[in-house]
């Protein structure tokens, strides 16, 4: 087992206590997240070292590769620690071109389920995420029937715990009217404030928030102005951004990918930056 201490301490997830730092499976796939990785015995190495680090939660879906990542995940790690939960993700399915088609009808998500129990070796998922939107974001439009039909799933108890993921404010609401949600999953991060009121408000009712894309779509001055406290700090700007997202509210879970071990071991120190006021109040000017 690592010496290095885990950053944010842990959340619960219905009845799954988590890691608040935990590992995101989708970078362990090909390029374009299709294929087989360049250097499997690396990627069988970075999850048993994220599982020695301490981390409780993964982050996985079987379009990732697809079926690329679950296997390995098994492979890697199965059968797997009472402690380690991993969560999945279905409403998309990958075509010729590497695109990421919408895969929402019953149908689709049935086997979607079942794609999941049988590549990553589980008689049941503990979390189940229904990712809706595109590529572009979340889009409006009711997610009734597809919601129900993963919360029929759940019923028959192939699913402990449902989320969703790339929703909007009133997809979440919507969804917590069929069922109940232990975790929201979309893009977040220090230039992208957009759900500051959703975390706040699932922070209040016990519901995870798990950003995705920690450093993505920043502007030449955001990214600048990142960098900049970075080098005051002596750290990266990816280090400060994931130490800023942890101090951001207590329902935060991390799932930065890596491929690489010293890279996974490189972004639990860095998440564990002390971050000061004076850097906190630079930090937030950045989306603002």
């Amino acid at each position: 087992m690592s010496t290095i201490s885990l950053p944010g301490g842990t959340w619960t997830l219905g009845d799954l206590t988590v890691t608040r730092f935990g590992y995101g499976a989708m970078q362990l796939a090909g390029p374009g997240v299709m294929g087989p990785p360049a250097d499997p015995d690396g990627a069988l190495a970075v999850l048993r070292e994220a599982v020695d680090l301490g981390i409780t939660h993964i982050d996985t879906a079987a379009v990732y590769g697809p079926r690329v990542t679950n296997q390995l995940i098994r492979e890697a790690l199965h059968p797997y620690p009472e402690s380690l939960h991993i969560a999945t993700k279905v409403g998309a399915t990958r075509d010729e071109n590497g695109g990421w088609p919408p895969a929402r009808r019953p149908a689709d998500l049935r086997r979607a389920v079942h794609d999941n129990l049988e590549t990553l070796g589980l008689d049941v998922l503990d979390l189940v995420n229904l990712r809706l939107g595109d590529a572009r974001g979340p889009q409006p439009g009711s997610l009734a029937e597809p919601f129900e039909t993963l919360a029929e799933l759940q019923r028959q108890g192939l699913i402990r715990h449902l989320g969703v993921s790339n929703a909007t404010h009133e997809q979440v609401t919507e969804a917590r009217t069929i069922a109940p949600i232990v975790c929201v999953q979309n893009m977040y991060n220090l230039a992208h404030r957009h759900d500051d009121e959703l975390i706040d408000e699932l922070a209040d009712e016990g519901i995870a928030y798990v950003p995705f894309f920690p450093l993505g779509g920043f502007s030449p001055l955001q990214s600048s102005a990142l960098s900049a406290v970075a080098a005051r700090l002596g750290a990266t700007p990816m280090s400060v951004a994931l130490a800023w997202l942890l101090r951001r509210s207590p329902n935060i879970l991390l799932i930065a990918g890596t491929s690489s071990v010293t890279h996974l071991r490189e972004n639990v120190a860095g998440a564990g930056l002390a971050l000061s006021d004076d850097d906190l109040a630079e930090l937030d000017k950045i989306g603002r």
